[in-house]
Formats: structure tokens, C-alpha cells, sequence
């Protein structure tokens, strides 16, 4: 014997994907929170600031920190501090002369298990609309095709990885008085 279900049931069951896809729709457009984190690319430019350098980098959630390219970094004495020069290659070709405090060192893990111990410095970074104030060791990344690494003490509660994806985002952070940065405004009104 075949048993059948009354109507209403099978429209209740037809209309109930309908139903909770509308809602998710409202849920999403109505309270988008913009402190939610950001999808980006596993490469995406960033910039260095103050300085304003524009640079491609690895998005890189196996690194606890960053690290920026330095092959031949020189420490020198300035007002009693420890400071670093280095150069930096932006995304033009242009090669950039960085000097700043050291503001101390760590030990990293390397990717074949043994630890170096590394030159911290402390740069903001701007990552689409994500600005932090950094800290960044110096490692010399001759031969690897990306000049910094994005680890993830910049990701935290700010960034989704997206593995399919490269260039997704550009910095978008203004420049400001002592290295800070904040998100450009919104662009408004008609073209």
C-alpha cells in the first residue's frame, strides 16, 4: 500500500530551501560586520610603511611571523640604538633603502627543522584594508620568488586564506605621520 503525504507537507518541504537561502541572504547583507576578516589570495601585494614600498608577498598560514627579504643586511649604532640597512626590491624593480631600529632577535624554526636566529624590525604593513604595525624578521629569501612572507601574527582575526587565489586585493592603507596607516575612504558618488 502506497502511502501519500498531505499537500501542505510537500510544499512546507519545497519551500524550506527557498526559505532558509533568503534568510541567509537577509543575514549577510543586512549586518555585514566590518571588522570581519578579509578574503585574500595566498600572494597578494603589500606595502611597508612608512617608507611606502609596494612588494608581492606569500600569504603564509604555516609561518608563525613575517619575514621580509634582506641579503646584506648591515647593523650600525645611531643614538646609542641598534639599527639596520637594508634594500628592499618594490613590485616596479625600484630598489629602496630601508634604516630602522632593530628591536631585537628571534629564533625561527626554518622549513628543514633547524633554527637561525634572525634580525627583528617593527614596519607597518598594509594588506588591502588591513593596516598593523609589524614585527618582521630580516632573512636573506635569494632564490625564492616572493620577497616577503605574511605570517600568521598579521592574519589573526583579520585575514582568510583563499588557496585558489593570487592578487585579490591592493593596499589600501594611507600613509601617516610616524609609520601608521589607516584605510583609504571609500570611494562615493558617480563617475
Amino acid at each position: 500500500m502506497m502511502m501519500t503525504r498531505p499537500r501542505y507537507i510537500k510544499y512546507f518541504c519545497a519551500a524550506l530551501p527557498v526559505t532558509a537561502i533568503l534568510v541567509l541572504i537577509a543575514a549577510f547583507s543586512a549586518g555585514a560586520d566590518p571588522e570581519a576578516p578579509v578574503v585574500v589570495g595566498w600572494v597578494e601585494r603589500v606595502s611597508l610603511h612608512p617608507c611606502n614600498i609596494v612588494i608581492p608577498s606569500k600569504v603564509d598560514t604555516g609561518a608563525v611571523s613575517c619575514s621580509l627579504h634582506a641579503a646584506d643586511p648591515v647593523v650600525f649604532q645611531r643614538h646609542g640604538e641598534r639599527w639596520v640597512r637594508f634594500t628592499v626590491q618594490d613590485v616596479h624593480g625600484k630598489k629602496h633603502t630601508i634604516e630602522t631600529p632593530i628591536v631585537g632577535t628571534r629564533k625561527i624554526k626554518r622549513h628543514f627543522g633547524e633554527f637561525q636566529r634572525r634580525w627583528v624590525i617593527r614596519l607597518g604593513v598594509c594588506l588591502g584594508k588591513v593596516f598593523k604595525e609589524s614585527e618582521i624578521n630580516l632573512v636573506d629569501r635569494t632564490g625564492f620568488e616572493y620577497p616577503m612572507l605574511i605570517g600568521r601574527n598579521f592574519m589573526e582575526a583579520s585575514l582568510i586564506v583563499d588557496p585558489s587565489s593570487k592578487f585579490t586585493v591592493e593596499p589600501q592603507c594611507r600613509p601617516q605621520e610616524h609609520g601608521s596607516g589607516e584605510p583609504l575612504p571609500e570611494k562615493t558618488g558617480s563617475k
